[in-house]
């Protein structure tokens, strides 16, 4: 249920999932043995100022460790962002989440609401009974980002940094500056309350197809999209056992594999054959590569047996490749 925290002429909505910024500890000196998603949004805006003119309402979403999200919370909270950017007094949407998929959620909701006011999540390293928590200050940070005039798409604000939702991706496992946008680099900082950019917000991504919000809602079910990693003495009988799978009417059935490929796009022979035996069966396959930094860049005069997502991430790119097949037959 929403809950208004304070009147005001433009609202900034707070959607809480969960997640690290949310959860408790049982001594205050505990920065990893914690359980996530015990504190509700309310009580983490407990104390927080919103910036000028901003009134804040907030709203439970789910309560979860973001390790266990689903398609059934992207669903949800897909709607509800999309019920509140439709409201005309409403500034922008904050999302607290945990950081272990942060990056995916923020690429899905890019994809599919491409939005014209910001949508913004943050998060935290420590949990909200830390003896110095990082999340009030990411709260506040995400509230300015949401508030400012000319804000849109979907972005990622932690440690007092901005990034978009095209390239952000979390690249250590403890410390509170623990988010990266590769190459890219950051959209800018939040720094005292105020926003300084390098770059544009993020726009619509180029190879959305119009309509996908829609065939989002109404499909039965979504397609089960697998990544596998290439490695030394990597072998294809996974990928073989997925195609058993198949033949054999599983319920859910592969429908599109993700192969985190080594350096510019290569796969070990083994992995690469099998692959090519579950694209003639009709199981949707792309490669992404592996490494932290840099993109897949095709080589001149050669053709791809198994395409590319170029700059995207394995974990991104399942995403893309799943909201691909969003509609087809077995999904409709």
């Amino acid at each position: 249920m929403a809950q208004d925290i304070r009147d005001g002429r433009r609202r900034v909505i707070v959607l809480g999932t969960g997640g690290t910024i949310a959860g408790r500890a049982a001594a205050p000196g505990d920065n990893i043995g914690y359980a996530a998603g015990q504190v509700g949004v309310s009580d983490l805006l407990s104390g927080i100022e919103a910036p000028d003119g901003i009134s804040l309402l907030a709203e439970q979403v789910a309560q979860i460790d973001s390790k266990d999200m689903t398609s059934v919370v992207w669903r949800e909270l897909a709607l509800r962002c999309a019920h509140w950017l439709a409201e005309p007094d409403v500034a922008g949407i904050v999302i607290t989440h945990g950081t272990d998929t942060l990056e995916e959620t923020a690429f899905f909701l890019q994809s599919v609401l491409s939005p014209h006011k910001p949508v913004v999540l943050t998060c935290a390293m420590r949990p909200a009974t830390a003896l110095a928590p990082d999340g009030p200050q990411n709260v506040r940070d995400a509230l300015v980002v949401a508030a400012m005039p000319g804000a849109h798409g979907v972005v990622a604000v932690c440690a007092g940094t901005v990034h978009s939702a095209f390239d952000v991706r979390k690249v250590h496992t403890y410390r509170l500056d623990a988010f990266d946008s590769g190459d890219a680099g950051p959209l800018g900082y939040v720094e005292e309350g105020v926003v300084r950019l390098h770059r544009s917000w993020p726009g619509a991504a180029a190879d959305v197809a119009s309509g996908l919000f829609e065939r989002m809602i109404e499909a039965r079910t979504w397609p089960r999209v697998e990544i596998l990693v290439s490695h030394a003495e990597a072998r294809g009988s996974i990928v073989d056992s997925l195609l058993q799978e198949r033949r054999l009417g599983a319920a859910e059935p592969v429908q599109g594999l993700v192969l985190a490929a080594t350096g510019n796009g290569t796969l070990h022979h083994a992995l690469e054959e099998a692959a090519l035996r579950a694209q003639s069966a009709g199981v949707a396959v792309v490669r992404a590569t592996r490494c932290a930094q840099g993109r897949i860049l095709p080589k001149a005069g050669e053709a791809e047996s198994i395409p590319s997502v170029g700059a995207l991430t394995p974990v991104k790119a399942r995403i893309a490749l799943m909201l691909e097949l969003l509609g087809s037959p077995s999904t409709a």
